[in-house]
């Protein structure tokens, strides 16, 4: 069985979907989400091989969820698009996929062979936003958006990963990795990656350092990432 997930903003061209796929013996779908943090979550726990991604929704785009998924364990995305004909040759190159709406069957069974053929994962860094510019975090049942410019660091535990703000620290099902590269933070320790812009000073110790950020907050540097950090700095 090829385990699959929808997302999509609009319930209705879900359960459409969704749907036309129940005619598909060898796809399971495995969850339909509504926004891209729910899909974050949703990737994170059930892995699935497929997913069908709308490009046009709120807050976080199609592109920009691609940008966050780690491309060591990235499914099959498939993108399902309002786009034009022009504007869709411009990325098909790139994509596993696409389909236009309103979904044709004839084009989805055309899809579907392309997966049933290909069962490894497709390269579509090219496509993706090489920055983002916000992080899907949630606390509670509170599902929480979260710019890029008011992270101060990002730490790792067994809780987790855990982005920490002014104000306060939620939960991310994104790896440090990705976040790593796809953000301006940068690595101080291995569990650590802390803004730039959030140093206030480096407390130099003797098994490492210690940063003390804007808001007050300590966070740890190993002396691994230590010289890299001051050279950021213009420390020498």
């Amino acid at each position: 069985m090829i385990t699959c997930l929808i997302v999509d903003d609009e319930p209705f061209a879900r359960e459409e979907l969704a749907a036309q796929l129940a005619d598909a013996p060898d796809i399971e779908i495995v969850g339909q989400c509504g926004n891209a943090i729910e899909a974050m979550q949703a990737i994170g726990k059930l892995r699935p091989q497929l997913v069908f991604l709308d490009i046009q929704m709120p807050r976080i785009t199609g592109m920009e969820l691609l940008a966050m998924l780690d491309p060591d364990t990235m499914p099959r995305v498939v993108f399902v698009t309002a786009y034009d004909e022009f504007a869709v040759q411009a990325f098909e190159r790139h994509a596993f996929d696409y389909l236009l709406k309103p979904v044709n069957e004839q084009r989805l069974q055309q899809t579907l062979e392309k997966v049933r053929r290909d069962l490894r994962p497709q390269p579509v860094a090219t496509l993706a936003p090489a920055r983002l510019e916000h992080l899907p975090c949630y606390s509670g049942q509170r599902l929480k958006v979260v710019p890029v410019p008011e992270v101060e660091y990002v730490f790792s535990d067994i809780g987790g990963v855990h982005v920490a703000t002014a104000g306060e620290q939620v939960h991310t099902n994104m790896t440090l990795k990705v976040i790593e590269e796809k953000t301006p933070l940068v690595r101080c320790h291995r569990q650590y990656l802390v803004a730039p812009g959030a140093i206030a000073e480096i407390e130099m110790r003797s098994a490492g350092a210690e940063i003390l950020t804007r808001t007050g907050a300590r966070v740890p540097v190993s002396r691994r990432y230590l010289k890299s950090l001051k050279q950021l700095l213009g420390f020498h």
